[in-house]
């Protein structure tokens, strides 16, 4: 009976490894299947990854224009208004580790609140943005809106009062 403890190959099917600089009675010996000369015979003899031979390779031929803002992305993580209408009663405190505690969101680290749609009760909302008509409809409802400012923002606004203040100083001084 076959089981997992005596599962083999087919016969015939697996070969050993080719042994490589194991001497002239190993008949890979002497160059090591490598052959006598050539660009291949010895070490480093590789070309690089997109050499064309001698070609211009392609990515020097495109051409290459432009500037992408895609390292300085703001990846905001959305809910809508009708998700927060079933998931929270009436003045109920909704912020970003709530979200994540009803898993609308996975992470609390940008929240954006989108107005798709409607919510009839007055609740509390606290995220890092708010789209104008969700802003207006949780308003419209008795609700509070309530921004938060995110992690890149507030360690510039450190970095700009800190600069202020060097300024301030050397004014001062003189």
């Amino acid at each position: 009976m076959i089981r997992l403890n005596n599962l083999k190959p087919k016969p015939g099917s697996t070969h050993k490894p080719k042994r490589l600089g194991t001497g002239q009675g190993s008949g890979h010996g002497q160059t090591s299947t490598r052959g006598q000369k050539g660009q291949h015979s010895t070490s480093g003899g590789t070309k690089p990854v997109g050499f064309e031979g001698g070609q211009t390779p392609l990515l020097r031929r495109i051409p290459k224009s432009g500037f992408s803002n895609v390292q300085f992305r703001q990846n905001y993580e959305w809910v809508n208004i009708s998700s927060l209408e079933k998931n929270f009663s009436a003045g109920a405190e909704v912020t970003p580790d709530a979200l994540v505690k009803c898993r609308l969101v996975k992470h609390a680290d940008l929240v954006k609140i989108l107005g798709n749609g409607e919510v009839t009760k007055a609740l509390n909302v606290t995220a890092h943005s708010f789209s104008k008509g969700a802003a207006e409809k949780i308003t419209k409802a008795g609700g509070k809106t309530t921004v938060l400012v995110g992690a890149k923002a507030a360690k510039q606004a450190v970095v700009d009062a800190q600069s202020a203040a060097k300024k301030k100083a050397k004014t001062g001084k003189k």
